[in-house]
């Protein structure tokens, strides 16, 4: 079961020279609205596991170094002011291709489909300025996450920014926003089809999206209330990257296959569930839940967010 479809096993080892020049250059632009966490003792992991398979748990203990996070993904408003300062071009536009969910193709019928999840469609054309396609575009959309972009888009750009992307333990930890061993950002609440407390699937998936929560897609960063920290959309929305390579912390030989497969296909960790999660397919919208995607992977469903040391 995997929520993030990869790109093209060819694909997928692929660096941009664009990238490179982007994580050279330094940058002071890191907006003051910046929270400051001060770290220390922490936990990462779950006992309370419901995919095993993704190496939710055990918890482990871990120091959290103190940091600076920004309380909402990366917005397209800000993501042009990166691509119009340095030229640069994302993996989706080097391919010439994304994916995109199928609900949002007029003529889905006609574009080839991810065999293992078929609502996922190839669409050419389809980038971060053209969120469902070539007749697409991002006009009003300025406050919502960027999507359609790839790990390494998004370290080239958090470079860029000052910044980096989080660590695992990072995020959890900001996640949690002062309780540890909370299961969602507001606490233990379970959201459902009549619960609303973050942009998650609401009806029969994937085939019908109610959207009583307001969205069927994305929502404006500073949607919902945030968590103790201050910081919004931590459960839903949209996927985030995360710095670290997946891994599966198990000995069993299940694992030792899948964390090979990991690092052959360069496959980078991502949290916090995306609008497309629901409790009867993918209840990964868990602070502890996790995915992964090849580090050049791009879908309508996957942002991220930036930390700056402190």
């Amino acid at each position: 079961m995997t929520c993030c479809p990869d790109v093209s096993p060819e694909c997928s080892n692929r660096r941009t020279v664009f990238a490179e020049q982007c994580l050279k250059r330094s940058s002071d632009t890191t907006p003051r609205r910046f929270v400051t966490l001060e770290g220390g003792q922490s936990w990462v992991g779950t006992h309370r596991q419901l995919f095993r398979e993704d190496g939710e748990g055990p918890p482990r203990k871990v120091r959290i170094k103190p940091f600076r996070i920004d309380p909402h993904t990366v917005t397209v408003r800000w993501f042009t002011e990166f691509v119009e300062q340095t030229g640069y071009l994302t993996d989706a536009e080097h391919y010439g291709w994304s994916l995109v969910f199928h609900s949002f193709v007029a003529d889905a019928q006609n574009y080839r489909r991810v065999i293992e999840t078929p609502w996922w469609l190839q669409v050419e054309s389809a980038d971060w300025k053209h969120p469902f396609g070539p007749a697409s575009a991002i006009e009003g959309l300025e406050d919502h996450p960027v999507t359609h972009v790839s790990w390494n888009d998004a370290r080239a750009f958090a470079a860029w920014a000052g910044g980096r992307l989080p660590s695992e333990a990072e995020w959890e930890y900001a996640a949690r926003g002062g309780s540890p061993g909370a299961t969602y950002p507001w606490g233990e609440a379970e959201p459902d089809d009549e619960l609303v407390l973050c942009n998650i699937w609401q009806g029969d998936f994937p085939r019908h999206n109610t959207a009583k929560d307001g969205f069927a897609g994305t929502a404006p960063v500073r949607s919902f209330s945030p968590n103790g920290y201050g910081l919004y959309n931590m459960s839903g929305n949209v996927w985030e990257w995360c710095a670290d390579l997946f891994r599966v912390r198990s000995l069993t030989s299940s694992a030792k296959r899948r964390n090979a497969a990991a690092v052959t296909a360069n496959q980078r960790v991502m949290k916090g569930g995306s609008f497309l999660c629901h409790r009867s397919y993918c209840h990964r919208y868990r602070i502890s839940a996790r995915t992964a995607a090849s580090a050049d992977s791009s879908t309508s469903h996957v942002g991220f967010r930036i930390v700056v040391d402190h």
